[in-house]
């Protein structure tokens, strides 16, 4: 998440990388795939235009996603 952050990975790469982890995602409740799904169509969407006009930031993009790993953490988390 931080290379993406940062511009050291590109939107499609983090995308690629992301979708790989059936594990994760089959261990998350449906909704979370949904949901993750389509965070990162969004962002592929949204590297292909320029930031003013996009309708939606890759900054907020990012941070939606970093939203839902923080979610997902927690939900993985075994109960107290």
């Amino acid at each position: 998440m931080q290379r993406l952050r940062h511009g050291e990975t590109s939107a499609h790469a983090f995308s690629e990388a992301a979708r790989q982890h059936d594990a994760l995602l089959t261990a998350l409740p449906p909704r979370y795939a949904e949901v993750l799904h389509g965070l990162l169509d969004r962002l592929e969407s949204g590297a292909l235009f320029s930031e003013e006009s996009c309708s939606f930031s890759q900054k907020d993009l990012i941070d939606s996603l970093q939203m839902w790993l923080d979610k997902a953490a927690t939900a993985l988390q075994p109960p107290a």
